[in-house]
Order: structure tokens, then C-alpha cells, then sequence
């Protein structure tokens, strides 16, 4: 079974799809709306050694109308949606949300 995963940062770099699902996944542009782009400081030895940063963004709900963030579309397999799980601290938790497009892709969110 095919996933849609909405990636707005690190998931999105070559290094880290190669890491997390042992190959690169094509994606298309979409959008999230009705979120903004903050970041979170990573502690996880694992994901800052994989990204090269311990600076990841992170989308929390918007409190202004037309607030959206740019990002990928990947088709990945439940196997690899299990590895992105993985791959995503504590600070995140995954949801279902529509996409600018229509579709709905599994996206992570702050988790607070």
C-alpha cells in the first residue's frame, strides 16, 4: 500500500531519504495550509549526525487566515512511513491533513 507523506524539512535531503528509507523517493510540490514554519532544537545523537544540524523545523497551527507552508509530497510504502516515524523525535507526532492540492498526506506537527 502507497503512503503520501507532506515533508516540509529535513525528510526532504537526499542524506536523510537515503538514512531513513535506503533510497532517494521523488516527491512533488504542495503545500500545508493553515500552519507556520517554527523550529525546534533536536537532541537525538542519531537524527543531528543523519540531518548535519540539531535545528529542525517544525509546524504548529497558525492563529491568521492564509497561513501556509511550502513542501514535498512523497509516495513512500508503510515500511518507510514506520522508518520516518523513527526518524522523528519526540517534539513531533504524525497527522492526516489535506494539502493545498486536495489530497491528504501524513505530515508531522509539533507534538505539543
Amino acid at each position: 500500500m502507497t503512503e503520501l507523506l507532506f515533508s516540509y524539512g529535513t525528510l526532504q535531503l537526499p542524506e536523510v531519504q537515503r538514512a531513513t528509507f535506503g533510497r532517494e523517493v521523488p516527491g512533488h510540490c504542495d503545500a500545508i495550509v493553515g500552519y507556520d514554519l517554527d523550529y525546534v532544537t533536536i537532541t537525538d545523537p542519531h537524527v543531528i549526525t543523519t540531518s548535519g544540524s540539531d535545528r529542525h523545523p517544525i509546524l504548529r497551527p497558525a492563529a491568521g487566515a492564509g497561513a501556509h507552508v511550502d513542501g514535498m509530497v512523497f509516495e513512500i510504502s508503510a515500511t518507510e512511513l514506520a522508518a520516518a516515524d523513527e526518524y522523528e523525535v519526540h517534539d513531533y507526532r504524525r497527522i492526516a491533513v489535506p494539502l493545498r492540492s486536495g489530497v491528504t498526506a501524513w505530515v508531522y506537527v509539533f507534538a505539543g
